[in-house]
C-alpha cells in the first residue's frame, strides 16, 4: 500500500438533542455533546471518529476541552506524518502533556478507520475478525417510581432486548422497591444489571444486595466512589452479586490496579475511556488473562463511536453479551447519512471498509456548535 500523509485534521463539536431528559449519577441533561474528527490523507482518502465526554464531564474533558485540544496541540504534529502508521501517531501523540484520552482516541480512531478505508476491510478485519455475526444490546431503566420502572422494562423485553441496566443510587429503599418491580414486570429471561454511578456507601451496597439477591442479578455496577477500591472487594466478598468496575477504569494501569485488588468479576469500558481503539484491544487481552469478563461500551454515542464499539466487541470471545453502546437509541437524530438502527436490541454486522459510516455534510452543518 502506497504510503501517504495526513494532509487535513477537522474537528467538529456536536450537540445532539436526546429523546428525553436523562439522569445518571445524580446529573440530567436532554442534550448530548460529542466530538466528530475526520482526516484527510495526501491522496484524497479519509477516515472519521467520534468520541463521547460522560454526563458528569468538568473541565477539562468536555466536548470543547477535547475539541481545542486536538486543533491546538495533536493537530500541528501530526500532519505531514504516516496516515496510516498507528503506533507512530500513538508515540508523537504520547509526548505531548496533559492530552486527554478522549482526544487520544478520537485522532487514533480516525487513523485507523482511514487505513481500513485505503485497504477495503471493515475495522473487525483490522482487528483480526468477528468472532461474531451478530451483538446483542442492553437496555436501560432509569431511575423510575417503581411502577414507571416496570413498564419501561416490559418496554425493553417486548422490543427483544435479553439484558438490561437498572440505574440507582438515590435511597436505597426505593432502589430495592425499582428492581423488584422490574424483575416482575419482565420475568426470569431477562438479565439484569445494577449501576449506581459510586453513589453508595459499602454498608447500604451490601443492604442493596442482600434485599435482591433473589431477583437473580447478573451483576452490580461501580456502586461506591472509582478510588474505593478496598470498599468495591468488601461489597464483591459479602454482597453475593458480581462486581463490574467501570469509573474505577481510566487506562490500562487502572485496570492492573482493579485486577490487583481483586474487587471485581468483570470490568467495562469504551474505546475514549481505554484511550483508543488499541488501548482497549490491549486492555481486553490483559481483561481476559486475568479471567475477567469484558462489558463494551458507554452510556451516550454518536453513530461512529457507537459502530466502533460493536465491531470491538464483536472481535473478542471474552464480551458479554449486551454492549452497552446504546447512544444512537438516546438521540433524536444522528450526523451519518444512514442513521444506525439497534432498536431490536440486536444488530448484523455490515459489510463494508472501516465503520461502513459516512457523514452527511448537512446534518453535521446544522448540529455543529462553537
Amino acid at each position: 500500500m502506497k504510503a501517504v500523509s495526513i494532509q487535513a485534521v477537522e474537528v467538529f463539536v456536536v450537540a445532539m438533542p436526546l429523546v428525553g431528559v436523562f439522569s445518571s449519577g445524580g446529573k440530567s441533561k436532554n442534550v448530548t455533546k460529542g466530538v466528530v474528527v475526520r482526516i484527510t490523507a495526501s491522496d484524497g482518502s479519509y477516515g472519521i471518529s467520534s468520541v463521547d465526554p460522560s454526563t458528569r464531564a468538568v473541565f477539562p474533558d468536555r466536548a470543547e476541552d477535547i475539541a481545542a485540544t486536538i486543533m491546538r496541540k495533536l493537530k500541528p504534529l501530526i500532519q505531514g506524518q504516516s496516515a496510516t502508521n498507528i503506533n507512530r501517531l500513538s508515540d508523537i501523540i504520547g509526548t505531548v502533556a496533559d492530552v486527554q484520552i478522549g482526544a487520544r482516541a478520537a485522532v487514533e480512531m480516525a487513523a485507523i478507520e482511514l487505513t481500513c478505508r485505503r485497504l477495503g476491510i471493515s475495522l473487525c478485519d483490522y482487528l483480526g475478525g468477528a468472532v461474531v455475526d451478530e451483538v446483542v444490546f442492553n437496555g436501560w431503566v432509569g431511575e423510575l417510581p417503581p411502577d414507571e420502572a416496570a413498564l419501561d422494562a416490559a418496554r425493553w423485553a417486548e422490543a427483544g432486548f435479553k439484558s438490561l441496566k437498572i440505574k440507582i443510587g438515590g435511597d436505597v429503599d426505593a432502589d430495592i422497591r425499582r428492581v423488584e418491580a422490574v424483575r416482575a414486570a419482565v420475568g426470569a429471561g431477562m438479565q439484569l444489571r445494577m449501576d449506581a454511578n459510586e453513589q453508595y456507601s459499602v454498608k447500604d451496597a451490601i443492604k442493596l444486595c442482600t434485599a435482591v439477591r433473589r431477583c437473580d442479578m447478573q451483576l452490580f455496577e461501580q456502586p461506591v466512589p472509582r478510588d474505593d477500591l478496598a470498599g468495591l472487594a468488601e461489597i464483591r466478598r459479602l454482597g453475593g452479586i458480581s462486581i463490574m468496575a467501570d469509573e474505577a477504569l481510566s487506562d490500562h494501569a487502572s485496570l492492573l490496579k482493579v485486577i490487583e485488588a481483586d474487587c471485581a468479576d468483570l470490568v467495562k469500558f469504551g474505546i475514549a475511556q481505554a484511550g483508543g481503539i488499541m488501548p482497549a484491544v490491549q486492555m481486553m487481552a490483559t481483561a481476559e488473562a486475568a479471567g475477567l469478563k469484558v462489558v463494551m461500551g458507554h452510556g451516550f454515542g454518536l453513530d461512529m463511536s457507537t459502530m466502533a464499539e460493536i465491531m470491538v466487541g464483536a472481535s473478542s470471545s471474552n464480551i458479554l453479551p449486551g454492549l452497552e453502546c446504546v447512544g444512537p437509541l438516546k438521540v433524536k437524530d444522528t450526523v451519518a447519512r444512514t442513521r444506525l438502527d439497534i432498536s431490536s436490541g440486536r444488530f448484523q454486522l455490515p459489510d463494508g471498509a472501516g465503520l461502513t459510516i459516512d457523514l452527511d455534510e448537512d446534518k453535521l452543518a446544522l448540529y455543529t456548535v462553537e
